[in-house]
């Protein structure tokens, strides 16, 4: 009996508001059949710098989506919902 384990990141997404959804998936096989399969996800939001634990893609999209016009409507956006939330409404 051979347990193995696969960590492979098996969904990108690009919102229209240009944050970007990872899903990483940690796959489970016994003697070459899969028995698990477990999730981990993250975003990135225009303009959060990206980690040297993420992997290639990530870093590779946000340079290619995350022009300085996305940023900046990303962070007025952001600062119009933090707005309402103080006065309340």
């Amino acid at each position: 009996m051979t347990l193995a384990s696969t960590t492979v990141i098996d969904k990108t997404e690009v919102l229209q508001d240009g944050t970007i959804q990872v899903r990483q998936a940690e796959i489970i096989t016994k003697d070459g059949v899969e028995i698990a399969r477990n999730f981990h996800r993250w975003v990135r939001n225009p303009g959060d710098a990206t980690a040297q634990s993420d992997p290639a893609p990530v870093p590779a999209i946000a340079t290619a989506v995350w022009t300085t016009e996305v940023v900046s409507a990303y962070q007025a956006a952001q600062a119009a919902i933090l707005a309402q939330r103080q006065s309340g409404q």
